[in-house]
């Protein structure tokens, strides 16, 4: 029982060095800048942008979990909205659109783990090629031609999605809280989050265990189409158009979100509650560089900086862990061996 609880304090450590980063940045911004982060607006601007970022940062933590990669997301992203625009601007009928754009989703992350499952495709390799696929049938679709979403506007759907709560709090923030908790519970309190957790850390072991390895990927892969399309549909929604170039952009903040958060990308490790935060560190740096009066020019260079601090300090505190457990066990055993 002793042994748990440290481990939780010690796991508890990595989360509160994550969130230590995102205090230290704020407190940077509000120094360089305290009119600005000190107002409202600048945190309605990132309640109104971040949640994109984050909820496909959360989607993509039980994938780097199990030892998979997803980089089709943007572009899955990408041709997901545009089908919700489409059958929209043809059927007139929101919540249509709505249901077939996650369906579409669906079946993209069901062809990513049929063909990484099933067939053997390394995630990495097969993903690119369908990154490439699917942002190329969103040009072949639209003829590089964007679709305005302005009808959508004063429907149910729309302000449940991207409306103003209280006319302050963007709807889409809300959503990625919420996600966040369900991920977070599903993670740690589910069984099939300690599966998710098994099949990354040993799969053959996981196997033995009775773990259905292949279903647990299955549905990982499938819930990132999910969630792609869902944040396809949010973005679109928030700006009332959809662009053929939906998605891009996304990709790398999304990744070193996860990162960031201190899942391990060699699997069998991951914590919502960081990546959350590391979502919420890529997404304020840029307005925070500029805000703060620095050039853009230094934007990417800030971006590796913080990246590369946070996996810093998640490895060391990482090392000091696995020492500490080496040394608890190799106490353990001496003891026993006085025992006998």
């Amino acid at each position: 029982m002793l042994e748990k609880i440290k481990q939780k304090i010690n796991e508890s450590k990595l989360q509160l060095s994550i969130f230590g980063v995102l205090v230290i940045v704020f407190v940077i911004f509000i120094i360089k800048n305290p009119q600005t982060f000190l107002s409202y607006r600048i945190y309605y601007a990132f309640m109104s942008t971040i949640p994109f970022s984050a909820i496909l940062a959360l989607s993509l933590t039980p994938v780097v979990i199990l030892g998979e990669i997803d980089l089709s997301f943007p572009s899955v992203m990408g041709f997901s909205a545009w089908v919700f625009a489409f059958v929209f601007n043809q059927t007139n009928n929101i919540y249509l659109a709505f249901v077939i754009c996650l369906a579409v989703g669906m079946f993209a992350g069901f062809i990513n783990s049929v063909l990484i499952v099933r067939v053997g495709i390394p995630s990495l390799i097969l993903t690119i090629g369908m990154m490439f696929m699917w942002r190329g049938l969103v040009y072949i679709a639209s003829a590089g031609q964007g679709l305005s979403l302005v009808g959508t506007k004063g429907t149910i759907l729309y302000k449940a999605l991207v409306g103003r709560i209280g006319g302050q709090v963007p709807a889409q923030a809300i959503w990625a809280v919420v996600i966040a908790i369900v991920f977070a519970l599903i993670l740690n309190r589910h069984r099939f989050g300690a599966h998710i957790l098994y099949t990354g850390d040993d799969a053959v072991s996981a196997k033995m265990m009775g773990v259905n390895v292949a279903k647990v990927k299955t549905i990982v892969f499938m819930q990132v189409g999910v969630c792609a399309a869902f944040v396809g549909v949010l973005a679109s929604l928030e700006v009332l158009y959809l662009w053929a170039s939906t998605g891009e952009g996304y990709l790398m903040k999304s990744l070193a979100s996860v990162f960031i958060g201190g899942t391990s990308v060699f699997g069998g490790m991951g914590t919502i509650f960081g990546t959350f935060v590391g979502a919420i560190i890529m997404g304020s740096l840029e307005a925070g560089i500029v805000v703060g009066g620095i050039s853009g020019f230094w934007t990417q260079f800030i971006f590796g900086l913080v990246i590369v601090i946070s996996l810093t300090i998640y490895a060391y505190m990482n090392k000091r862990i696995n020492l500490g457990r080496k040394l608890i066990s190799s106490i353990k055993s001496l003891f026993g061996r006085a025992k006998k």
